[in-house]
């Protein structure tokens, strides 16, 4: 193994420091190790890892609506249900488009109203 460990390290026999052992070697040696299992030993990267962030909707179950979609959820199944829930959301965007339109409404507008329309669906129940 090809592993450079500082002299630094060294103190009194045994003890080494892994600070200074970089890259490829450093993980040759953790996976050769017989005291590194894969699960208590993490190899850091250069870059840290960032966690995706969790689209949840915090009005889950609450609402007006939100029973009826909860059942209807249940009897079509979820990928269904997801498709149409989609079409809804994208045929609603659209005729909002064409009030934007009519009423000469510019972009800025009419994604305003888009927001407003989800956060009203989120209070009411639909997105549960």
């Amino acid at each position: 193994m090809a592993a450079s460990i500082c002299a630094s390290g060294l103190k009194g026999g045994l003890g080494t420091s892994l600070s200074c052992i970089g890259g490829e070697d450093y993980a040759m040696l953790v996976k050769s190790s017989t005291w590194a299992s894969s699960s208590s030993v993490r190899v850091a990267s250069s870059k840290p890892m960032r966690l995706q962030p969790m689209m949840k909707n915090v009005n889950e179950g609450k609402g007006l609506f939100a029973p009826a979609v909860v059942v209807t959820r249940n009897i079509v199944g979820k990928k269904r249900f997801n498709q149409l829930r989609g079409k809804a959301i994208a045929l609603h965007s659209q005729v909002i488009t064409e009030f934007c339109k009519a009423i000469g409404a510019d972009g800025k507008q009419r994604q305003g109203l888009i927001r407003l329309a989800k956060k009203n669906g989120e209070r009411l129940g639909f997105l549960a």
